[in-house]
């Protein structure tokens, strides 16, 4: 948020946080939250890249569509395991699945 609507927000009365404050979330509770999202946002991005549609990448890891769904947006019934089977299956190297986790 930038400063100047933080500033205006707080002038009305209104409290500025993060969604970790908001949510009372230990430090470890956020970053595998974070974790989570930013696996699932590049799962959805390398499968674009692969020109796959939701129903087809779910046939290649022998799933279903609404699994694929749930996945990519980092759904908490989604283990992170599968999430990273699941780029791995995209052809994602180790490396470049450090580089995912490893960026803040």
């Amino acid at each position: 948020m930038d400063t100047k609507k933080r500033k205006r927000l707080q002038d009305q009365g209104w409290s500025v946080g993060s969604t970790q404050d908001f949510l009372g979330l230990s430090d470890n509770e956020n970053i595998y939250i974070e974790l989570k999202i930013t696996l699932g946002e590049n799962l959805k991005k390398i499968r674009l890249e692969k020109q796959l549609t939701q129903v087809e990448f779910a046939k290649v890891i022998r799933s279903n569509q609404s699994r694929i769904a749930k996945m990519e947006a980092g759904d908490p019934s989604v283990s992170i395991d599968l999430q990273i089977k699941s780029l791995l299956a995209l052809g994602t190297s180790r490396k470049d699945l450090a580089k995912l986790i490893s960026t803040d």
